[in-house]
């Protein structure tokens, strides 16, 4: 104990000592500063605006282009963080990108492919390609979900999940049909063709030369009333039902957007609820695509405590 006490007394022990104190507290108190993301310049602003008003045909809300602005800020912050761990330097992708980018700015005649990579990274053209940005945020992605893998969805939760979504997931009713159109010019002569066919007790097939040309077809086997509408419009599946239709049966005429139809119905199948099982592959597929968004979420949520993010 005496030799120890000895020992901690020397004055070079005291120096280390002290140094580590320093050290510490200089840490504590004055922290690296950490990396700066954005801000998001105007332009790239506008050009979000303009992107959101392209695919829904009207200006965000302040909320909405806050979001889209936080967004774009977790993009940066990924492709910094990518380019921070060098993921640039051994990806493929970005490789055969700058090999591209090199050609057509026709700066790679008579350079090997390596030399041209290596040229391309000199003048930083991998810092405002779009592509090489979009790569490298894909990468890092899969990383945090490497690191921070989403959890698999259980049965409770899947079954969970089918109840929630009953009604969705309920199967609509299927129509087999076929059908005598009468375009615009021919609806004079309707009544007296419908007569025919009921007089003589025609079928689908043998009156078909009766019809008007309908380029779509005549015959629709086990059709959605969403399928049917996309090859009659809305307002025939609206109108056919009105009719009550019955298998084994003319019904009409029933009016569409091009015309009057003359329809034969050669099944209904009813509407029913799925079960769990036809729909299982389709629940469990959706949960894993929420699962994998929380855990990414989650991930860059972490990762921005060690950025300094500017709105």
């Amino acid at each position: 104990m005496t030799k120890l006490l000895a020992w901690l007394n020397r004055p070079w022990v005291h120096f280390i000592v002290l140094g580590f104190a320093l050290f510490y507290l200089q840490r504590l108190l004055f922290p690296e500063p950490r990396p700066v993301v954005g801000p998001i310049n105007e332009a790239r602003v506008e050009a979000l605006v303009q992107q959101w008003f392209s695919a829904t045909g009207r200006p965000p809300s302040e909320e909405q282009k806050a979001r889209m602005i936080a967004a774009e800020l977790d993009r940066d912050m990924l492709f910094q963080r990518a380019l921070e761990l060098d993921l640039h330097l051994y990806d493929t992708v970005v490789y055969q990108r700058l090999l591209r980018n090199m050609r057509f700015l026709q700066l790679s005649e008579g350079k090997t492919d390596q030399a041209s990579y290596e040229q391309a990274l000199e003048m930083r053209l991998h810092l405002g390609d779009e592509v090489v940005k979009r790569r490298m945020i894909q990468v890092m992605e899969q990383l945090l979900l490497a690191a921070n893998p989403p959890r698999k969805p259980t049965e409770t939760e899947i079954a969970a999940e089918f109840e929630d979504r009953r009604e969705e997931l309920r199967h609509p009713p299927r129509y087999t049909i076929e059908h005598i159109y009468f375009n615009r010019e021919r609806q004079p002569e309707m009544e007296s063709v419908i007569a025919t066919i009921q007089e003589r007790g025609l079928g689908p097939e043998e009156a078909r030369t009766l019809s008007s040309p309908f380029l779509p077809g005549y015959r629709f086997s086990r059709q959605t009333p969403d399928q049917l509408a996309r090859h009659f419009g809305a307002a025939f599946v609206m109108n056919l039902e009105k009719t009550g239709p019955m298998a084994g049966q003319w019904n009409g005429p029933v009016a569409s957007t091009y015309g009057q139809h003359y329809v034969w119905v050669s099944e209904i199948e009813p509407a029913r609820d799925a079960t769990l099982e036809e729909v299982r592959t389709l629940l469990v597929r959706d949960l894993e695509s929420r699962y994998r968004a929380e855990a990414l979420q989650a991930s860059i949520a972490a990762l921005r405590e060690n950025y300094e993010v500017i709105q």
